[in-house]
């Protein structure tokens, strides 16, 4: 049986027309066997909305998950909760178990398919009178007003393709952006257009890249043909509520669904933003550890780029990677950071609001609005007009040697992926949990500092935490502050003694 990709599933289906399946005899029916999950589609599991493993052996940690599933569950009736699946996902690039291995339930298979929360698709073109228009959307009474300035970034005039991710209030959108030339003078030699989807979540917007390239490819050559994104829109919907304030996904099982959507490891690379994470480092360098102080910070950071925009949404999504804790109660408080992805002048009030965020612009305007963001990257230059944040632009020791071991560990695990033909350790989780490792490591030592008899943070204490003590002091504070530790104390001069 020809199995499916994942990567786009509509040009699966709209381009090879399925094969018709002979009908079996009553003598083979009684042979057939029920189906494993080689036959349906497998998981590997991850961290909740991030997509990588948050396990201390990486993704090399899928086997052992496989063989730990409990083959009582292929006599229940029931639908897993969340937590079962998540412990007990199948690795999807190894589809057949092991022997003593336990299979996925027939009957959960074929109940429950995955759905992705797709919410709207539409079509932007610029028009040499109007400028940027929404050309065509379904749902036709949803409120798209100013998508087609998110779908086509400013100055994407100079591009030949481009991809961007972006924000629309609640929902998640991805569109793709293509350039033809065209003897026309309505058109000034020109003809510019974006495909794009909204979503509920943006983990899985990128299985749908292929598709809306070829999509705007399409609309360009011959305008007006919608039928193939209606087709997408109709398998692909969600079902919006009366108030249209939330998503309610089509699929039954709706909690074990959002499990299963975490499960999607092995293709989250390149056309994902969680596979640029060591470019993203390559790109910053030791600016790296600037980057991820102010985003542990929950400070408001803006990326200045001219078009193309796409890799620089990469950088806003491996922005938020650096931030991430796991220790228990650690940032519940603290005001959420999330990506906004692409940002124009239409959304300065929207910023205005956001007490954190990162984001990224081809606008340069957005330099001279001061108020709007914390921090402004320029290219590979980080840099602040607040006067508390300056001295955290500025590298100390610590902050070399974790860059060192960072870049070191990448180096052997390059040769061991050559050497020994290690296809199972991944660069983006590798990067992702230094990262996640050091972060719980300052939050268990200030946690265990803070309900101590004497509550007080010494050298040695900021050292465990991989700090340096007198450097990064005042980090240290802002930290503090940041995340409520208001019975630590930190006298006049803990770090200089």
């Amino acid at each position: 049986m020809v199995e499916k990709s994942d990567r786009a599933p509509l040009l699966d289906w709209e381009e090879v027309p399925p094969a018709e399946k002979p009908v079996p005899t009553p003598e083979q029916e009684k042979d057939v066997k029920r189906p494993s999950p080689a036959n349906s589609r497998a998981l590997g599991c991850t961290a909740p909305g991030i997509g990588w493993s948050t396990s201390p052996g990486g993704p090399g940690s899928f086997t052992s998950a496989v063989s730990s599933i409990d083959t009582s569950l292929s006599s229940r009736n029931t639908v897993p909760t969340p937590a079962e699946w998540d412990a007990q996902c199948l690795d999807k690039d190894d589809h057949t178990p092991a022997p003593g291995q336990g299979e996925v339930p027939h009957d959960i298979m074929v109940k429950w398919e995955e759905k992705d929360p797709i919410v709207a698709v539409f079509v932007v073109t610029f028009d040499t009178r109007s400028g940027n228009m929404l050309e065509w959307c379904l749902p036709g009474d949803m409120n798209l007003e100013g998508v087609e300035f998110k779908a086509m970034a400013s100055g994407s005039h100079r591009v030949s393709s481009d991809f961007i991710y972006f924000r629309k209030g609640g929902y998640f959108g991805l569109a793709c952006f293509a350039n033809m030339a065209v003897e026309s003078v309505v058109e000034r030699g020109a003809r510019m257009k974006s495909v794009g989807i909204l979503s509920t979540s943006y983990t899985l917007l990128y299985r749908y890249m292929s598709f809306l390239e070829h999509q705007v490819r399409l609309q360009l050559k011959t305008p007006g043909q919608y039928s193939p994104l209606e087709a997408f829109f109709e398998d692909k919907r969600s079902v919006l509520p009366l108030d249209g304030e939330s998503v309610v996904t089509a699929c039954p099982g709706s909690a074990c669904g959002a499990a299963l959507n975490h499960c999607m490891h092995p293709e989250m690379k390149i056309t994902h933003p969680a596979g640029c994470m060591s470019q993203f480092i390559q790109f910053f360098g030791e600016q790296i550890m600037v980057l991820w102080k102010l985003a542990l910070l929950r400070r408001r950071i803006l990326i200045f780029s001219p078009p193309p925009v796409g890799v620089v949404c990469y950088r806003v999504y491996c922005c938020c990677c650096l931030a991430n804790v796991s220790v228990p109660g650690v940032g519940v408080a603290v005001p959420e950071f999330r990506p906004f992805f692409y940002v124009n002048v239409a959304d300065i009030d929207t910023l205005d609001t956001e007490l954190s965020y990162v984001a990224c612009t081809t606008e340069k305007i957005f330099e001279e609005k001061r108020d709007l963001y914390d921090v402004y990257v320029d290219n590979q230059n980080v840099r602040t007009t607040r006067e508390s944040l300056k001295p955290l632009l500025r590298l100390n020791a610590a902050d070399r040697e974790k860059y060192r071991k960072l870049t070191e560990q990448r180096q052997m695990l390059l040769y061991s992926q050559e050497e020994n033909g290690d296809c199972v350790s991944s660069e983006e989780d590798h990067f992702i949990l230094f990262f996640l490792e050091q972060n719980n490591r300052i939050f268990q030592m200030l946690s265990e500092v803070a309900g101590s008899p004497e509550p007080i943070l010494t050298q040695e204490s900021v050292r465990a935490m991989g700090l340096d003590p007198h450097g990064d002091r005042l980090f240290l504070l802002h930290l503090l502050e940041t995340y409520g530790y208001d019975s630590l104390l930190v006298t006049d001069h803990p770090c200089c003694s």
